[in-house]
Order: C-alpha cells, then sequence, then structure tokens
C-alpha cells in the first residue's frame, strides 16, 4: 500500500524556506527526543495461501494496509556526528484482506487484524551537524511484536471462529532524515524509512461446523513480507 508524501513535502518545503537560523552543533551527551506523526506503509507482498496443505490458488494472497499513529524517537549523540536512535510508537492496526481469484471470488475481504509495535535501534550518522539544517542517514535492527490478532469479519463468516497467529520478526532497517534547527533547542524532523518485517501467519479453524466444511484443526497459512516503508514528521528537543 502506498503512503502520501504531503507531510514530508510540507516539512521540505519549511526547511527551504527558513533562513536566518542560528545553529546549534549536536555535541557528545546530546539527547533528543522527538514526537509527531508516523506513518507505517507495508508493501504487502506474499506466499500462497494454503489450507490443510492444499493451495487456494496460485495467485491467492494476503495484503496489508496503512495506519497512522504516534511515533517517538530517542537520540544519544555519541560525539557531533554519530548518535544512537531509539524508534517508539503506539500500536499501529492493521487489516490484512484477501487476494487473488479464491479469496476474492468467495466474496472474502478481510482474513485478520492485528496490531503491532516495531521498536527499532539504529546508528546515525549526521552530515553536517553544525548547520541548522541537519541531513542524516541510518542503520539499525528492528524487532516487531505482533499482539491482539483476530480473525477478519469477512473470512470468520465462512470459516468459524479462528485462531490467528503472526510470528514476530527480527529485520534491519535503514532511513534518510533531517532536523532542522528553530532556534531554543527545537527540532523540526521528518524521515523516511525501510522496515525489513516479515511474519508467518497461521489461522486455525476451531470448529467444523463452517460453511466451507473445513475440518476443526485446518490450519489457515502463508508468509508475508510486510516491508513497510515508514514516513514520520516530528518535533525534537535537544536537552
Amino acid at each position: 500500500m502506498k503512503a502520501t508524501l504531503k507531510p514530508l513535502t510540507l516539512a521540505a518545503a519549511i526547511a527551504a524556506c527558513v533562513v536566518g537560523t542560528q545553529a546549534h552543533a549536536y555535541e557528545a551527551g546530546d539527547f533528543i527526543v522527538r514526537a509527531g506523526v508516523t506513518t507505517v506503509a507495508p508493501d504487502g507482498d506474499s506466499t500462497q495461501v494454503y489450507a490443510g496443505g492444499n493451495s487456494l490458488g496460485a495467485d491467492s494472497g494476503v495484503d496489508v494496509d496503512n495506519d497512522t499513529q504516534l511515533g517517538l524517537t530517542f537520540t544519544y549523540m555519541l560525539d557531533k556526528a554519530w548518535g544512537v536512535e531509539v524508534l517508539a510508537a503506539t500500536p499501529f492496526s492493521h487489516d490484512a484482506s484477501g487476494e487473488g481469484s479464491f479469496l476474492n471470488g468467495a466474496g472474502i475481504g478481510s482474513v485478520a487484524d492485528t496490531k503491532q509495535l516495531p521498536p527499532t535501534v539504529s546508528a546515525v550518522y549526521y552530515f553536517n551537524s553544525d548547520s541548522a539544517f541537519k541531513p542524516y542517514v541510518g542503520l539499525g535492527l528492528n524487532y516487531t511484536i505482533f499482539f491482539d490478532e483476530e480473525g477478519g469479519s469477512n473470512l470468520e463468516a465462512v470459516t468459524g471462529d479462528l485462531d490467528v497467529d503472526l510470528d514476530d520478526s527480527w529485520g534491519l532497517a535503514a532511513q534518510v532524515g533531517f532536523d532542522l534547527d528553530l532556534g531554543d533547542n527545537l527540532l523540526l524532523n521528518a524521515s523516511v524509512r525501510y522496515i525489513d518485517i516479515d511474519t508467518e501467519a497461521t489461522l486455525t479453524v476451531k470448529n467444523s461446523d463452517n460453511a466451507l466444511s473445513l475440518p476443526a484443526g485446518t490450519r489457515i497459512t502463508t508468509d508475508v513480507d510486510i516491508d513497510p516503508m515508514v514516513y514520520s514528521v516530528m518535533i525534537g528537543y535537544k536537552f
């Protein structure tokens, strides 16, 4: 799914228009806290969907929708160029919908709902922290936790109640962004990051009294490459 770039475009426009801002260089020991809008836009690619070990169609799969929440970052500067950043957020909620001839043909839209938290620790490098405009890049490690998984109402209408499990994920994360020094230790921040998030989804039929005559215990499985782009616009404060 594609996320709008309007917040990032607005942030870039503000950065381009701000002139005469007195710059304060980052130094070892500086602590930067940021908060703002963060959108997770999954790629949503998946393998074929299997039920009881049988493929539901060569083009069967799932797609995952976008969500926007409060994003938080905490950065500790090791020196004027290098810092360690932790990404946090309020829980993201995602709906997974069926794709392909079988799922769409059966009228199955929503197949599962889940919440997730993607804490990420990154090393960040600022190209010129002496200036008011401070561009940076980052590389780090992500651990995504899935919870509150539920069967989608459309799918459960034909399978009955489902037990849903999504495996947690480890993966790399990369980002580009900038801080704009607004004075008085205030910052405007914008960033774009890619996170490698892969999960195996397992939906287990709880009872055999269902429209598809699936035996109780039948497992519906697929591997999902969520691999989202994450867009953030934040206000920060340097201590």
